[in-house]
């Protein structure tokens, strides 16, 4: 019914019926972004999407995370996991990367390569930070944990800096394995981004449709 009535008022006011369509975000990443371990709607795809429908936007989250994904199977199932009705996405990748000692070079190019394409859709994107873990040591870090802010900036994306942040390294905000959150800790993370992620669907409704 809301829709419906959004969408009468669109047309008496002249504006495209587009604009009264439910805007879909594709949440793309890893095990962070597929509830790893965690039970139905406590994920962060759903816990984003019933935390904008509780201040009226009217918007779906598709979860497109698979659990244990690099940026470099990202970038091979990108095309695929971003449907053509896609008004944004969230990218959040990197993470395993980082847990793995890939090379910052490589993140970064892969990372590189998903913006481009999604520029050329014209798709705006939120692009989510990581940070490497300490036992990676300073190296690393100065390194890897620069990439995203640096891509952000490369491609006008909004940017979120950490996607763990207010979660990492507090326990009752995570599973055992010390790594993932439990669904407290995802109402943490949801509730931090939602102002960049406000930013993205305000990108979203201004972009240029053709």
């Amino acid at each position: 019914m809301r829709i419906i009535l959004v969408a009468a008022c669109a047309l008496l006011l002249g504006l495209p019926a587009r604009a009264a369509d439910p805007i879909i975000i594709v949440a793309f990443g890893d095990s962070l972004t597929a509830g790893y371990q965690l039970g139905p709607d406590e994920g962060f795809p759903d816990r984003l999407q019933a935390r904008l429908e509780e201040r009226g936007e009217a918007v779906t989250i598709v979860d497109a995370g698979v659990s244990g994904d690099t940026t470099s199977g990202g970038l091979s199932r990108l095309d695929w996991s971003v449907p053509d009705d896609a008004d944004g996405v969230i990218l959040e990748l990197g993470g395993n990367d980082a847990l793995r000692g890939i090379d910052p070079a490589t993140t970064e190019a892969n990372l590189d390569a998903m913006l481009t394409r999604l520029s050329e859709r014209n798709i705006p994107v939120l692009l989510a930070g990581m940070r490497a873990p300490p036992n990676m040591g300073p190296d690393y870090e100065a390194a890897f944990n620069p990439i995203f802010a640096r891509l952000a900036d490369r491609h006008d994306a909004v940017f979120y800096p950490f996607f763990l942040d207010g979660v990492a390294g507090e326990p009752q905000y995570g599973l055992g394995d010390g790594i993932h959150p439990n669904a407290a800790g995802i109402d943490v993370m949801v509730d931090n981004i939602l102002p960049s992620v406000e930013k993205l669907i305000v990108r979203i409704r201004r972009r240029d449709p053709s």
